[in-house]
């Protein structure tokens, strides 16, 4: 099968984090990165043989074009890329009107070009939406929280060593925008010990009280402690008038720009079966 040349517009993180993705993939290729003259971003080791180039039309070959710069720029780029029938993917963070506006325009011109666009295909817009969408499916009548916590700091709490099962602890906290206190608890028992008694206890301690709490718990809090990057808690729980309780609770941690690339790259793969015209991205387009 002949692979994809895909080429990466803007090699800051996210741009950085695609272009690595594709020196391991089977079905596409690194076509090349584009960067503006006398840009500052440094190629990592691995992309040090990839081509650079100022402007796409400088690659030999080019299928698709990942558009890897800020939002505010992403329209342009796009049109750019679009008049010049390179197909493109992007995942510029709007949402609400402000992304229905944009997939119009873009809509327009690629029909207008005879090109093809996924937009929206990262994890916000993309992934994301269809999370909350599938919780809603599965419980129609009810309440969904969303808390975003990017870079918490988690640290060690022996103030909670004191608990039957809990054989070490890792706590942080976030804010939110309406200045609200939410708190995680990541915890690791202890041999035999029951789950669900000792999140009942660390809700029950007077450190937690009054503030809400999500206790997760895991195998190995050193791999917990390891990552970094943006954290996310899901949760949807239904309302008494829908009958038997029911809930869905997802927890997260994951580094944005390799999740986002992660996506961008599967739009890539699902461009060439795609009619002309710019496509939103959902999981199985």
């Amino acid at each position: 099968m002949k692979q994809l040349q895909v080429a990466v517009v803007g090699l800051g993180r996210l741009g950085s984090a695609c272009a690595l993705a594709l020196l391991d993939e089977t079905e596409l290729a690194l076509a090349g990165v584009v960067q503006r003259p006398g840009a500052v971003h440094t190629r990592p080791g691995r992309l040090q043989r990839a081509p650079a180039v100022a402007h796409v039309r400088d690659l030999p070959v080019v299928d698709v074009a990942l558009v890897c710069v800020p939002t505010e720029a992403v329209a342009g780029v796009a049109r750019e890329l679009l008049q010049a029938r390179v197909s493109i993917v992007e995942c510029a963070q709007l949402e609400g009107r402000a992304l229905e506006a944009h997939h119009a325009e873009l809509h327009t011109f690629a029909l207008h070009h005879r090109a093809t666009a996924i937009v929206g295909a990262g994890v916000e817009p993309g992934v994301l939406p269809l999370l909350t969408q599938a919780f809603e499916l599965l419980i129609p009548r009810g309440q969904s929280t969303a808390h975003h916590h990017p870079g918490v700091s988690l640290h060690h709490s022996p103030a909670l060593g004191h608990l039957s099962g809990v054989k070490d602890t890792l706590t942080g906290e976030w804010r939110g925008a309406d200045g609200a206190m939410q708190r995680y608890v990541y915890v690791e028992l202890q041999r035999g010990a029951d789950a669900e008694q000792v999140r009942a206890d660390i809700a029950a301690d007077p450190l937690f009280a009054g503030e809400p709490t999500q206790v997760f718990v895991v195998d190995n809090l050193a791999e917990v402690e390891a990552e970094a990057g943006q954290g996310l808690v899901l949760e949807r729980r239904s309302t008494a008038a829908a009958g038997a309780h029911a809930s869905l609770l997802l927890e997260a941690r994951y580094d944005l720009f390799a999740f986002a690339a992660r996506v961008m790259l599967d739009a890539a793969r699902r461009l060439p079966a795609l009619r002309h015209g710019a496509h939103r991205y959902t999981l199985g387009l």
